[in-house]
This record gives C-alpha cells, sequence and structure tokens, in this order.
C-alpha cells in the first residue's frame, strides 16, 4: 500500500498519524502526536483548497469482476465506466486543482433531508473555503424545476450562521450560481445520461471527480445508482456514493442491498453515512479516551459498572409516521446511531488512526458482543396525554398511522460483550419519541469505591458514584461527578460536576454532522463511514428479536406522551443494578 502524507484541514485541529507497534501508551502517544488531520482514500483525487493538500499518495484498489447482461454492456461502452485503477491512475498525476472539477448531484434534491441538510451543509462548506476551486451542484428528482427555482428553493433553507467575517449575503449569491437542476427519472438510464452531458459543458477538460447525494427512498436506491453508474460515472476522475440509511430492515435485506450496490460499485465508492457518526462529541469520544492517561486505564470491567447510551426526543411523529411505522425505533435508532457509538465507546485501541485499523475494531468488538435476546428488551409506544390544558396525541392518532399499529416508538435493551476488557459489564441502551425531554448522551457510571471511608456519610450510595457523562446533543458537554467536602465545619459530602461546557469554553460554533461528513466523503474519508461488514455484525446484534417480536407480535407497553418512558425499563435496569443516569436527581 502507498504511503499517505499528513493534511491540513480547515475545520479540524485534530491529529492524526500512523502509530509505531509499541506498546499501549506509546501507541496512544504517537496517535495524537501531530497537528494536521490525515485525509485518506483509495481513490482520493487532487483537490486544491485550504481544507486539503495540494497533492497526496494513492493506493489501487482492484474491483471485483461481475456479470452484465448484453444491453449493459452495450450502455458502458457507449459511455464508459472507469474502473477504480483506472480513476487512480487518471488522478494521481500531478495534476494542480485548476485542472480538476468536482461534481457533487443531490439525488432526492426536493426532498426535506436535501432542503433542511445537505445545501446548508454544502454551503457552510462553500463560505469556510472547504469546496475546491472548481465545482457544481446539480440537484436532480423527479420533480419539474428550473435552475432559478432550485436556487429559489435553496436559498430559503440557507443561514448566516457563521461568524461574519466576510460578507455572507455575497457568498450565498456565489453558492447559487453554482447550482443547478436535471429532472428525470430514477430508473432512467437515459435521463442520466442527460445529466452526465450537463456535468461534462461545466467540467469542460478537467479532471471529472463526481459525488452523488442519494437523499432518496431505499426501495429506488439500486435503479439510481444502476442508473448513476451506467451513465453518469466518472471517465477520468473517481465517483463515489453517499448512501442514506436505513440500511435494509434485518440482516437477508441488508446484505441484499450490499451485493445489489456492488454489481455497480466497489466497495471503496460506497459510503453508507450515519449522520451520529458526525456529531463534534462522538468524533471527540476517541480523543477524550486515547489522548488522556487519566482515563484509559479506568476503560474496563475493572472499573466500569455500567455504560448507557440513551437517545430521547420530546416529540412523536407529527405526520411523518408512514416511513418510522415501516421501521420503528429499534431500526432507526437503536441499530445505527446507538450501536455505532458503542462501538466507538468499547473498542480496542487502533494501530492507527486510518480509516481501515479503526473499523477493524469496530468490527471486532460487534463479533464480540452477544445477539439480543426478548428478555433483554423492553418496547413502548407513546399514547395521547393532557397536560395544562393541551392535549397530545398518541402514536395511533397520527393520520399516517394505521389504528391498530403495534410499532414501537421506545425500546430498551441491555447488551453483552465478550471480551477480556467487557466481560459482565451491561451495556444498556434506551431510544424513545415523545418523551419528557430531548437528548442524546453516553453515561458512564464507575463501581464504587472499595471499603470507602466515607459511605456513612452518604444516605444513598448510588449518589456516591462517579459517573462521566458525554452530551452529544443539545448544549454540547462533558461532565464528571465527583465527591467532595462542602464548605463548613462539618463533614458534609457533596457531589459535584467538572465541567466541559462547550458554549462557555469555545466560541466556535460546532459545525453540523453534515458538514464533517460531505468533507470526509469530498477527501475519500472513509473513518465515520461503515463498511460492509460492520453493517453485517450490526444487524447480527439485532435481527434475531426483531423477528422473535414481530413472529409473536409483542405489544409494546403505552407511556403517557411526555412522561420517561415504560416502567419496564426501569425493571431491565434493575435487573442488572443499574439505575438509569438520565432520571437521577441532578438530571
Amino acid at each position: 500500500m502507498a504511503s499517505f502524507g499528513p493534511t491540513n484541514h480547515c475545520c479540524s485541529s485534530s491529529a492524526y498519524s500512523i502509530s509505531s507497534p509499541l506498546g499501549f501508551f506509546q501507541r496512544r502517544q504517537n496517535l495524537f502526536s501531530v497537528v494536521s488531520r490525515r485525509r485518506l482514500g483509495s481513490e482520493n483525487g487532487s483537490m486544491q483548497s485550504k481544507c486539503s493538500p495540494s497533492s497526496r499518495s494513492i493506493s489501487a484498489v482492484k474491483a471485483p469482476l461481475s456479470k452484465e447482461s448484453s444491453s449493459e454492456k452495450l450502455k458502458r461502452e457507449s459511455f464508459p465506466v472507469a474502473s477504480p485503477v483506472e480513476q487512480v491512475k487518471s488522478t494521481d498525476s500531478g495534476v494542480d486543482s485548476g485542472s480538476s472539477h468536482l461534481s457533487i448531484t443531490v439525488v432526492g434534491a426536493s426532498g426535506d433531508l436535501a432542503k433542511k441538510k445537505i445545501f446548508p451543509a454544502l454551503f457552510a462548506l462553500y463560505y469556510e473555503g472547504c469546496l475546491p476551486e472548481n465545482f457544481t451542484i446539480f440537484g436532480y428528482a423527479r420533480s419539474k424545476m428550473t435552475d432559478e427555482e432550485l436556487r429559489v428553493m435553496v436559498s430559503e433553507t440557507l443561514t448566516c450562521r457563521i461568524d461574519k467575517r466576510e460578507n455572507c449575503d455575497e457568498k450565498m449569491d456565489q453558492f447559487l450560481t453554482k447550482c443547478f437542476y436535471h429532472s428525470g427519472q430514477y430508473d432512467s438510464p437515459e435521463n442520466f445520461m442527460e445529466l452526465d452531458t450537463k456535468l461534462k459543458e461545466h467540467e469542460g477538460q478537467k479532471v471529472s471527480n463526481r459525488l452523488f447525494y442519494l437523499s432518496i427512498p431505499p426501495n429506488i436506491f439500486i435503479d439510481a445508482v444502476r442508473c448513476a453508474s451506467l451513465s453518469a460515472s466518472s471517465s477520468n476522475g473517481w465517483t463515489r456514493v453517499i448512501v442514506e440509511k436505513p440500511f435494509g430492515r434485518d440482516s437477508e435485506s441488508s446484505a441484499a442491498l450490499t451485493n445489489s450496490l456492488k454489481q455497480y460499485l466497489t466497495e471503496e465508492q460506497i459510503f453508507r453515512i450515519d449522520h451520529y457518526l458526525g456529531k463534534e462529541l462522538v468524533e471527540n469520544l476517541s480523543v477524550l479516551r486515547f489522548s488522556n492517561l487519566i482515563f484509559e486505564p479506568l476503560w474496563s470491567r475493572q472499573y466500569i459498572r455500567n455504560v448507557q447510551f440513551i437517545f430521547s426526543e420530546d416529540f412523536g411523529t407529527d405526520g411523518r409516521g408512514g416511513y418510522f411505522d415501516h421501521y420503528g425505533i429499534i431500526r432507526d435508532i437503536m441499530q445505527n446511531h446507538l450501536l455505532q457509538i458503542l462501538a466507538l465507546f468499547a473498542m480496542e485501541t487502533p494501530v492507527s488512526l486510518e480509516a481501515e485499523d479503526i473499523r477493524n475494531e469496530k468490527v471486532k468488538v460487534l463479533r464480540s458482543a452477544k445477539p439480543i435476546v426478548l428478555n433483554d428488551m423492553v418496547i413502548g409506544q407513546y399514547k395521547s396525554h393532557s397536560k395544562g390544558g393541551i392535549t397530545y396525541p398518541g402514536y395511533t392518532d397520527d393520520k399516517t398511522v394505521p389504528k391498530d399499529s403495534i410499532t414501537p416508538t421506545f425500546a430498551a435493551a441491555a447488551l453483552f460483550i465478550n471480551n477480556a476488557r467487557w466481560d459482565g459489564v451491561p451495556f444498556l441502551m434506551k431510544a424513545g419519541k415523545a418523551l419528557h425531554t430531548r437528548r442524546a448522551e453516553i453515561r458512564v457510571q464507575f463501581r464504587h469505591v472499595p471499603g470507602n471511608l466515607y459511605n456513612g456519610k452518604f444516605g444513598n450510595l448510588d449518589r456516591a458514584t462517579n459517573e462521566l457523562v458525554i452530551r452529544v446533543q443539545p448544549d454540547e458537554a462533558i461532565y464528571l461527578k465527583v465527591n467532595n467536602k462542602a464548605p463548613g465545619l462539618g463533614m458534609r459530602l457533596d457531589s459535584n460536576h467538572l465541567n466541559l461546557h462547550y458554549k462557555a469554553r469555545y466560541s466556535k460554533e460546532i459545525p453540523d454532522a453534515y458538514e464533517r461528513l460531505l468533507l470526509d466523503a469530498i477527501e475519500g474519508e472513509r473513518r465515520l463511514f461503515i463498511r460492509s461488514d460492520e453493517l453485517d455484525a450490526a444487524w447480527t446484534l439485532f435481527t434475531p428479536v426483531l423477528k422473535e417480536l414481530e413472529e409473536k407480535k409483542v405489544i409494546p407497553e403505552y407511556y403517557p406522551y411526555g412522561s420517561r418512558g415504560p416502567v419496564g425499563a426501569h425493571y431491565l435496569a434493575a435487573r442488572y443494578n443499574v439505575k438509569w443516569g438520565d432520571l437521577g436527581i441532578d438530571d
């Protein structure tokens, strides 16, 4: 494999470098010893901006052979698609940024995700100077729309949330001139050929690097990928495709989706996005653990009593229950967002911060976990509730949800990892809608101090438990609960927080997760994207219990809108001598 030199990144000062295979402490020191962020990828092209290097080395990945029909062969020959090796040769030519062009196509551009997240994230990257000099953005959808109508639609969601060191309105106008639209069917090779023609008009004679963002329902992924791959791939640069969750409904459907995608793309071209991996506090998780001597030695069963991953929303489906009812809270939140964070939390120290080294460790820890059983799962569904003169609707009151639906809007589960570091430690996950508060956080509860001299000073021993809390959203923070003596002549003990509150500490606004992930995809950095074997391992943990829930038609426990969730979740935690941290006195 070719070597990679260190690179600079405009939006981060994190450090990334290949470590030496020495002892743990030296390896941890090496992981964070440089000041520039490493950007990786087997098909990286040359892209000149202050967010990327002017040149980089490339390692080629040979594409697997696949069967194709005569009609597909004809299309390919009439509109050639470069293999990954050919793309590497064309992009690793030592050309400067002026000879390459980035084309970003948002497939499903008229949808909510594109309007509310993708286009604003692309504008933020443009404002920060993280996009190359030569780029265009195309919206593609079935809706009939002109370029100007797309620009009006996009402009309604753009904000000047970033500091005003430059005129934001001018930047918006400049950005919108880079935005274009093409209407077409998702299963039409001809429409994608028309898109290809328009892309080439903007690319001219430059090396063409193309990124497709599939902001569309999963049932039309394959059609769009087939048409984009056969009719609109780059012929002389790289082509990458971002795929949004859900990645199937179980192990079988996920494997079928992966196999279908790989008929037209290599694994190196597929970027499976989970936007929670782009959250600032999730990114900081490995830094907190591997660059602080006080935490890593404690990161094991010897000192940690339990770990909790909590996700709650204080609103219901709000008319979007049609989509949600097909998947439910377990597939929508727990199997991807929470499990991905768990894998990052529990993995062993990677050899380096290269993407594959990190993803290898995530796969190992997921494969070490036991599949969740029904006895370790509690499900619930919110019902109508009146409070303060306001009546909040139940889940089945949503007109898009069947009246007899038993789809869970709440789930709590206990998961165990069978390895030397975590044997016997319960990892508790909880996710729900229409709860009393909105939050996403990791709570690490440590063991009690053996023979603690001050046990008699605490009325409740659980109040004396040290706890590390990483609040992912909202109001990002990291705090450690410690015990101390309250001021005064007597011996009164108190629990307080050593608190890193991001808004108080940092004046710079935290970038949206989509900004980070889009930039990574453009630069070929796969560290925060999900690999196919990682996806397989994740579904293996949840598929058996999902099938059992559906086959037995398990009725969820009902809980009032705006409450703390089903009582069964407390019994589940109590079975493992755990108390949910978000329901304590401090919260």
